[in-house]
């Protein structure tokens, strides 16, 4: 159940992805969060960094790491406004994320509960609790938003 305190860090990663769409890129943010401390923050930028791997969370898995100087991130929360797809959530996986929450799902390419449930899988050596729906309605207004106007 989703607490006060994913609400708080949910509009953060919200706020982030309104910055990729000013960019011009898909409107999605991501906060990584150990004991109410943010140790990293993305949105979107694959364009921008012209790097595919440039997802939201990827880039706050990254940051985070660099800050903790540690692949390892354990103990952490990542809360990200849409459904991870495939890359992203192996490398929560790799990095041991202990929590995911986000938003909105992502009817195409979501892999927590859209397509395959990775996060229920049993072959993996990790597990992460998942936490869906959070500010689903904000979150995929943006991604419905930004798409409306590219059209």
């Amino acid at each position: 159940m989703a607490t006060p305190r994913d609400y708080t860090f949910m509009r953060q990663a919200l706020e982030l992805a309104r910055i990729a769409a000013e960019r011009g890129e898909v409107p999605v943010g991501a906060v990584l969060v150990r004991e109410g401390q943010v140790i990293g923050e993305g949105s979107n930028r694959p364009i921008g960094n012209c790097d595919p791997s440039a997802h939201a969370e990827v880039v706050a898995l990254r940051r985070a790491a660099e800050k903790e100087q540690n692949y390892r991130l354990p103990g952490t929360t990542l809360y990200v406004t849409i459904e991870p797809c495939t890359m992203c959530f192996g490398t929560m996986m790799h990095a041991r994320v202990a929590r995911l929450v986000y938003g909105a799902r992502e009817p195409r390419a979501g892999v927590i509960e859209s397509q395959l449930q990775l996060s229920e899988a049993d072959f993996f050596n990790h597990r992460i609790a998942v936490e869906g729906g959070v500010m689903a309605e904000e979150a995929s207004g943006l991604v419905q938003e930004f798409f409306r106007g590219r059209r």
